[in-house]
């Protein structure tokens, strides 16, 4: 651990994972080499059906990015100072009648939290001062009468916070004087509250000028400045480092009142107590016999509940200690109660096992802890703990034992003879092998899954291996690159356990391929999992499996996101009966991508559109289809619309007019020159002849043209 030049990269270990239960002594000596050296420390391991990791990232730990999310650009649309807060608003932290400056964005959801912090940049017209100075803003909300039942996603909601700030305010304001005045007239809401409700306006944000960012910008201006606001300026979201103190293991495993577990309502119940002291107490059990508590072990389990209890005891009087105490809510109430010696001398039986899933999950789970060690991420808070009681469900000494000494010995020990027995001849269609379906056949395979004679895998995968695939679909080496995913992962796992009946296929799974995926196909199945990445191939499994009535397992990932969804049919919902589309829900204008882009995006999208879409892609394909065969051209043009007839006709034109200046042939000049002049056009005369129309109308109307997000562009 002390190596100063690892795999001779001249750096030393950034983390150390324990993967399994090491003596007491060893462990805390680890753990505190570790936190002396600035190396993360993490532990994740599995006791039967109860598994736990724990982080220690030190004393000192920086987290540079809490969330991994990408930050926010927004545009300003208006900013407005209001010298006196009205009552209905709420900002957090500013009271009725204080100064407050409120901004408008462009956007329609601007993400922000409170204590959030934003970046001023491209202020223009007298407020360039404001560029680069970094200030805290507070979410803007408006208090409405609970019975106005405002619709917040409806057109007319989302048109009025078009308005300015005070013209917003003023409809509220009329609509809770309506709503009171006849609530102060019911009799019989007399001593009664007036119920209201708190509405997020998520296009507008508070700057706040009290804390240090607000008093830094105010010494070198004023709020007067926010009031020469016309046009223009960005908020670019910026994430402070955060400083965490962490314990060390010895400290957490007696100072951790309320263990945290997976699962919420487990952790309110204080569920967790028990896996912290029966950690506590297999480690002072093994300082006491010289091992770990043996499978099935009658005797070790009395022991081991003796231990924890003792160690229970001797904890009552520390304040902040992990004892059996009654805990409601996530909340130790001191008074004591007896260890839950069932799920203790559980722990204890079944301390030798392991579970093909609490491994998987745990491997991933540490892996992300070691990531986190860049400072990206927000790490665990210690102890994360999960108990999985219903997995043990019969518990008869003939089910679960005796064990023949085969590879599953573990998984009949926790979960019996005829668990596994149905699980060798489930009959499974994995659709995907990609990322997931490469975790979920490896698991299928390691647990005996369609082992049996009448078991069978049948995975199918249209995909080729590709070398970007190798980073994370781990059954996967070099020289797959180019074959079949499906046949290639069948292959890997049919090595690993050679009796499981697999098949793999090459089929896409939809209306298309209904003649081989028929009836029969589907009835004899036992169920059904996704591992896809779209939505179209989800929605037709799903419908496939509630007509059939198969279970459906479900899932997703999204970067270090994930989803789960186990679909039974008739009895819980299905995927359908959920809202969603592969469709990009933010779709930008095109008049903004060609007129009025007011964010980076728009400019990068806007090249994507006109410039790689139209003179790389579209120009060149129609071109070379009239130059082959004009007249199946003219029939293909027919079909087109009239505003893409007419793209297809210029671009075609300026191809043969390139060609006939240039004499037959374009050298590397005349690239030169076609480039220049497609510049000036689209950066320079366009913009010289929009900025002047824009002029001509302002003159006319007598209304500002460049205000909110229509910036004025400048012509290179």
């Amino acid at each position: 651990i002390m190596n100063k030049d690892v795999l001779g990269t001249r750096r030393g270990y950034a983390a150390v994972v324990v993967a399994t239960m090491l003596p007491k002594k060893e462990l805390f000596q680890l753990n505190e080499l570790a936190r002396a050296n600035g190396i993360a420390f993490i532990m994740a391991v599995t006791n039967g059906v109860t598994s736990s990791i724990f982080s220690d990232f030190g004393p000192n730990h920086e987290i540079t990015d809490a969330t991994g999310e990408p930050t926010q650009t927004l545009a300003i649309s208006n900013v407005e100072v209001l010298d006196s807060k009205p009552k209905l608003l709420d900002v957090a932290g500013v009271k009725e009648g204080e100064q407050v400056v409120v901004v408008t964005v462009a956007q329609n959801e601007h993400g922000l939290e409170d204590g959030d912090v934003v970046v001023l940049e491209d202020l223009r017209q007298g407020m360039e001062g404001l560029n680069g100075m970094s200030v805290t803003v507070k979410r803007v909300a408006i208090a409405s009468p609970t019975a106005a039942k405002v619709d917040t996603r409806g057109v007319a909601f989302k048109t009025a916070l078009g308005l300015p700030t005070e013209s917003v305010v003023s409809n509220f304001e009329r609509q809770y004087d309506f709503y009171k005045s006849a609530f102060d007239e019911d009799e019989g809401n007399a001593n009664k509250k007036f119920p209201v409700r708190t509405i997020t306006i998520f296009n507008r944000l508070a700057f706040v000028l009290n804390d240090d960012n607000g008093k830094k910008m105010l010494e070198k201006t004023s709020v007067d400045a926010f009031r020469q606001y016309q046009s223009g300026g960005l908020l670019n979201q910026v994430r402070p480092p955060i400083y965490k103190q962490y314990k060390s293991l010895a400290e957490t495993l007696q100072g951790t009142p309320v263990p945290q577990m997976l699962r919420g309502e487990d952790w309110e119940l204080g569920k967790g107590v028990e896996v912290h002291l029966s950690i506590a107490a297999a480690l002072d059990f093994h300082e006491k016999n010289n091992r770990w508590p043996q499978l099935h072990n009658a005797d070790d389990a009395s022991q081991m509940v003796e231990i924890a209890q003792s160690i229970s005891d001797s904890r009552k009087d520390t304040e902040g200690a992990c004892w059996a105490q009654s805990i409601q809510y996530g909340f130790p109430m001191g008074e004591p109660r007896d260890v839950d010696e069932k799920r203790i001398a559980r722990y204890s039986r079944l301390f030798a096992a392991e579970l093909t899933g609490f491994c998987a999950f745990l491997g991933g789970a540490a892996a992300q802890e070691v990531i986190k060690a860049s400072g990206k991420f927000t790490p665990i808070d210690q102890w994360v703990h999960h108990d999985e009681e219903a997995l043990v469900v019969d518990e008869c000494a003939s089910n679960v034992g005796p064990l023949f000494g085969s590879r599953y010995d573990y998984q009949i020990a926790i979960l019996g003879k005829d668990f596994h027995a149905r699980a060798a001849n489930q009959r499974v269609f994995l659709v995907g092998c990609g990322a997931l379906g490469c975790e979920y056949l490896k698991g299928l395979a390691l647990m005996g899954i369609a082992t049996g004679k009448d078991g069978k895998i049948v995975v199918t995968d249209m995909d080729r291996i590709e070398v970007s695939n190798l980073s994370r679909q781990f059954l996967f080496r070099q020289p797959d690159v180019g074959h079949p995913k499906s046949v290639r992962g069948a292959m890997v796992v049919k090595k690993w356990n050679p009796s499981v009946n697999i098949e793999a296929l090459e089929k896409k799974v939809g209306d298309d391929s209904e003649d081989y995926f028929n009836d029969k196909f589907w009835e004899n199945l036992s169920v059904c999992w996704n591992a896809l990445d779209n939505v179209q191939a989800r929605q037709y499994t799903d419908a496939r499996c509630l007509f059939y009535s198969k279970p459906l397992l479900e899932s997703g990932t999204l970067g270090t996101k994930c989803n789960h969804e186990v679909v039974l049919p008739f009895r819980t919902s299905s995927y359908n009966d959920g809202k969603e589309s592969d469709d990009n829900e933010n779709q930008i204008a095109m008049c903004t991508l060609r007129s009025f882009p007011y964010l980076p995006k728009h400019c990068i999208e806007y090249a994507k559109q006109a410039y790689f879409s139209d003179y790389f892609e579209f120009g060149p394909d129609v071109y070379e289809n009239f130059r082959q065969d004009p007249m199946a051209f003219f029939e293909q043009l027919d079909t087109m619309d009239s505003g893409e007839q007419s793209r297809a006709l210029r671009m075609i034109k300026a191809f043969i007019d390139l060609q006939e200046e240039a004499g037959g042939s374009i050298d590397f000049n005349a690239c030169v020159r076609i480039a220049f002049n497609r510049m000036m056009k689209d950066f320079r005369t366009s913009i010289l002849d929009l900025s002047h129309s824009a002029d001509e109308m302002e003159k006319s109307s007598g209304k500002k043209f460049w205000t909110g997000t229509k910036r004025r562009p400048r012509p290179v």
